[in-house]
């Protein structure tokens, strides 16, 4: 039998990276996409040290001909796809008064937009394999976070678009999980983009909220943040388990946390929890 292909969106670091390297160690072809080949370094580099080889591509989720591009491609070569990992995303810290539309916009075209083109490209390749569907989404997708806003409604989006695809797409043998990571040390928070004291400053009577937030998440990443091959783990176990579940958290912290939304019928445990963290 040919060796089963998986494809992984988002491998320019962090998860992805770690990702790509541990599934290519099970001996499965390996596609790792990422938006800029240009920023493929790391990638190669960590693929060397581990002694694999991958399968290195340009997939912009983003941009619909990418992704067709991408999939096809993939298809063409080896004749089969057996998973799709959609992990590539953005992060984004705001509120709503101050930010635009457009900021909400391209929030959920990277974070929600995307997996819906990713995942309806590979689906009917994934039903001739009898293939599994992983999508990182993240704590945020099930809590929604202070000034988070934009962020959180695409994974939430995206935790819906899968729960409700999941029962459909396992009638004809594709098998479907999400994976929420809470915090990782990776390049995720860096690469949202902001400074804290301009933000802090432009925030007008949000500026003390936003100051407490701010803390709390510098705080949180350098005191319990898992390393990217600890949150990539469960990836592989959705892709290897016989019978993996659907929600998978990647940590006892993520467990927790979303925990507690899940049995908080009201909503008054979560917005508590929340709302202390503004001071």
């Amino acid at each position: 039998m040919p060796s089963p292909v998986v494809l992984i969106t988002g491998t320019s670091s962090g998860i992805g990276l770690a990702a790509a390297v541990a599934i290519a160690q099970t001996g499965r072809r390996t596609v790792a996409t990422l938006r800029d080949p240009g920023r493929a370094d790391a990638l190669r580099k960590a693929a060397e040290a581990a002694g694999v080889e991958l399968d290195i591509r340009q997939l912009d989720v983003t941009e619909a001909a990418s992704v067709t591009d991408a999939v096809e491609g993939v298809v063409a070569d080896y004749g089969r796809l057996d998973a799709l990992i959609n992990n590539a995303g953005a992060g984004h810290i705001g509120t709503m008064e101050n930010d635009t539309v457009e900021d909400v916009r391209h929030v959920m075209e990277v974070n929600f937009f995307g997996v819906v083109q990713t995942t309806k490209a590979a689906l009917p390749h994934l039903r001739a394999s009898g293939g599994r569907l992983i999508t990182v989404t993240s704590v945020g997708g099930i809590i929604g976070q202070p000034f988070n806003e934009a962020y959180c409604a695409a994974k939430f989006a995206v935790e819906g678009f899968m729960e409700s695809l999941a029962p459909v797409v396992s009638r004809t043998g594709v098998t479907v999980s999400v994976v929420e990571p809470g915090p990782v040390a990776t390049e995720f928070v860096n690469n949202i983009g902001f400074d804290a004291d301009d933000m802090v400053a432009a925030a007008g009577p949000y500026a003390d909220a936003l100051r407490a937030y701010i803390s709390r998440i510098r705080g949180q990443f350098a005191d319990s943040a898992q390393t990217p091959a600890e949150a990539a783990a469960p990836l592989l176990e959705a892709l290897t388990a016989e019978r993996p579940a659907f929600r998978i958290q990647t940590s006892d912290q993520a467990r927790a946390f979303t925990g507690i939304k899940l049995a908080d019928l009201d909503g008054s445990a979560t917005l508590g929890l929340t709302g202390g963290w503004l001071g």
